[in-house]
This record gives structure tokens, C-alpha cells and sequence, in this order.
């Protein structure tokens, strides 16, 4: 490791880097270093690797036995700023992006709002609706597979409140309409933790969908993989992409645990 010269720039801080390489010097297979070794790690005199092994331990960045030096966990804080400025969707892409590689499908990730959800991330790979779907983009709620992952996260009294006052209109031959078995339905969601929408949105269009939940265990919003009835039979779905979808919204939530 050595430490990267300033090149052209006159504004390039040779102490700062001479620091944060100290800092890298540091790995798993390194947990703790001689100050010999962080300067030789660090590439730099032992001197300066001294004095800032003792600046970055008086900070409480590093901790040392006498003649052993390691980090402490408060060297997270550096990274805490980074991910604490991350909004949800900017989390998400990333994930979804590798998701639609995988499956070869467009994924979506969306929120609900009052009766339907918004889409708040998106990667397409091919036109699967007659209308286009962007980020801000709204269906309702109860005719998606996304939606109901959401509203399955609603307690008993608020879905059965809300079934009661929404309106309900089929918008494909297969919607579920009746309040009673879309309750069931959701309940069903709620049990086994994703759920499968088939045609009830659009003729031919097929979305599952599973919850992603935030540090405090609820969901904050859920990812769906849509496809067409005539590329992907139902037990592809199932049985090649949920394992996936699962495994993103898990990865996901492993992220989020650390903003």
C-alpha cells in the first residue's frame, strides 16, 4: 500500500491521505498491527505512522496495547454519515438492478399511499403494460401484487376499515373484487410473507412481490418481478424467482440496518 501524491492539485492534503491510509492499513487478516507494520502497510515513515496511530487513538479511533495497535468501532461513524444521507430508493436500485440481471425481468419497488401504491424505484428491461411505468408512477393497491405485500402489513381493523370504504372496480376479468375474499387473499400474503398477482391488473400480466422491512421490523416498502403470462408459467415464478426476489429483500434489509 502507498500513499497517492497530490499530482497536479494544490489543493491535495498529504497529511489527510498519509491518515486515512493508517486507517486501511487495517483488515480482516490485519486486526492489529506494530507501528512497524501500519508503516509499512501504510507506506510511510514510521515516525508519521506514529504520530498519527497516537492522534487517531487520543480521537478514540484506535486503541492500543503498548506495542500493538487496533480500531475501535467508532471508526464506523465514517461511514455512518454516507449511509445516513442514502434515501430508501438509492438503497434499493443497486439491489434491483442485480435482481432484474438475474431473472432477466423488469423489478419494480414501490410504497403505499392512501389506496395505492408509487412506484419509488424501478428497472425495466422490456415494455410489459400498455402504460408506461415510472418512478411516481400509481396503481391501486388491491389489484398488485406489491399492494397487497403492503397491505397485509396493516393490522386486522385498519384493512378491514379500509376494504370497507374503497371502491373495488374490476379492471381485468380475473380482479378480485369482493372485499371479503381479497381480505382472505391478504391474510393469505400476510401468512407465508410474498404474494402472486395474476392478470388482475392487466390481461396478461403476472407480479410477485415480497416485503422489505426497515430497522424497526415494519415494512417500509415492497419489490415485485413482473413478467408476461406468455414468456413465464406460474411455476417459474415460484420456483426460480421468489427464491431471488426473497434474497434481495433480505439483502436489502441488511443494508438498511445499518442507517
Amino acid at each position: 500500500m502507498s500513499v497517492p501524491g497530490p499530482g497536479d492539485s494544490a489543493d491535495f492534503v498529504q497529511s489527510l491521505a498519509r491518515g486515512l491510509a493508517v486507517i486501511r492499513a487495517f483488515d480482516a487478516e490485519h486486526a492489529e498491527l506494530s507501528l512497524s507494520d501500519t508503516a509499512r502497510r501504510a507506506g510511510i515513515p514510521p515516525a508519521a505512522a506514529r504520530r498519527f496511530l497516537r492522534t487517531l487513538e487520543a480521537l478514540g479511533y484506535v486503541r492500543s496495547d503498548g506495542r500493538r495497535f487496533s480500531l475501535t468501532p467508532k471508526v464506523l461513524e465514517l461511514g455512518f454519515s454516507y449511509l445516513s444521507a442514502l434515501s430508501l430508493p438509492e438503497v434499493m436500485q443497486p439491489h434491483l438492478e442485480r435482481l432484474s440481471r438475474e431473472v432477466d425481468e423488469s423489478v419494480s419497488a414501490a410504497v403505499l399511499a392512501g389506496p395505492d401504491i408509487v412506484y419509488i424505484a424501478r428497472v425495466p428491461t422490456r415494455r410489459i403494460m400498455t402504460v408506461g411505468i415510472t418512478i411516481g408512477t400509481s396503481f391501486p393497491a388491491y389489484a398488485t401484487s406489491m399492494g397487497r405485500v403492503l397491505l397485509a402489513e396493516l393490522s386486522a381493523d385498519e384493512l378491514a376499515a379500509r376494504l370497507a370504504d374503497a371502491s373495488l372496480p374490476a379492471l381485468t376479468e380475473r380482479t378480485l373484487t369482493d372485499a371479503a375474499a381479497l381480505a382472505d387473499e391478504i391474510a393469505r400474503v400476510r401468512q407465508r410473507g410474498w404474494a402472486l398477482v395474476d392478470g388482475e391488473l392487466e390481461p396478461g400480466l403476472r407480479s410477485i412481490a415480497a416485503p422489505v422491512r426497515g430497522r424497526d421490523g415494519r415494512v417500509a416498502a415492497a419489490i415485485n418481478v413482473s413478467t408476461s403470462a406468455s414468456r413465464d408459467p406460474l411455476e417459474r415464478l415460484i420456483e426460480h424467482h421468489l427464491p431471488l426476489l426473497l434474497g434481495t429483500a433480505r439483502a436489502i434489509e441488511a443494508e438498511l440496518r445499518l442507517l
